[in-house]
């Protein structure tokens, strides 16, 4: 890895995403059942050691994934009613063709008064490509929760608007073209392409203050997110 990916991989979203499962990992009393829904690599497992953690995930994109409890589509867990006492669903929305049916799955397999985290992108490139559907804003994601028979405790931005301009700049100075040809050829475009050098440097360098401005201090007072947060809990 270059300097350069080194320098723009640091990422105050994925930071914001730990603080956040964090949090909820104190409100889980040791011994009870939790589900991570769409576990991937499961990055948060370590902070419910307290805890029994199961996964569940389908396993079909191209890139690396823990071992999951279950291997299954997320709108049918082979588990009873009313297993878990809570529920991880991180990132994970954004990717499923029918969250609907996901979403009151996951409805049927948590306890009454459990509760479930939620993240997922407002504002992110496709990715994991083609399993990448859709974008919520926070009043779709408070029309799919209720209409799943989730009530919602909290809906926020995960990160503040700092942290969506480190992410734009960021896409900037990594996709920027510097070809001429891509610039449109001829005089200008030769003219443009040292310019685009160094507007990318420029650009990398404001996206690493942006991502360390996000983490001093959350601004939500102009702008919009990069991911919504919500917790929700399933009524007694």
């Amino acid at each position: 890895m270059s300097y350069i990916d080194r320098l723009l991989g640091f990422n105050s979203s994925r930071h914001r995403l730990w603080e956040e499962n964090a949090a909820f990992a104190e409100l889980v009393p040791t011994g009870a059942l939790v589900l991570d829904a769409g576990a991937g690599t499961a990055p948060y497992k370590s902070l419910f050691t307290h805890a029994q953690y199961e996964s569940a995930d389908f396993g079909k994109v191209d890139k690396l994934y823990s071992a999951s409890t279950y291997v299954c589509s997320l709108e049918s867990i082979p588990v009873e009613d009313c297993r878990f006492d809570f529920i991880l669903f991180n990132q994970v929305m954004e990717h499923l063709p029918d969250p609907k049916s996901v979403l009151a799955e996951l409805n049927r397999v948590l306890k009454p008064a459990g509760k479930m985290i939620y993240s997922g992108p407002f504002f992110y490139e496709e990715h994991e490509q083609p399993y990448d559907f859709y974008r919520y804003t926070q009043f779709g994601l408070r029309e799919l929760f209720s209409a799943t028979g989730f009530s919602v405790e909290r809906l926020d931005w995960l990160e503040g608007y700092f942290g969506t301009v480190g992410y734009q700049l960021n896409c900037m100075a990594r996709y920027l073209p510097l070809k001429p040809q891509s610039l449109g050829g001829g005089i200008v475009g030769y003219g443009l392409a040292p310019i685009m050098v160094l507007l990318k440097i420029v650009f990398g360098g404001c996206s690493v203050l942006f991502h360390r401005l996000e983490i001093r201090a959350k601004f939500k007072g102009r702008g919009y997110p990069k991911n919504y947060l919500a917790i929700v809990s399933k009524p007694s």
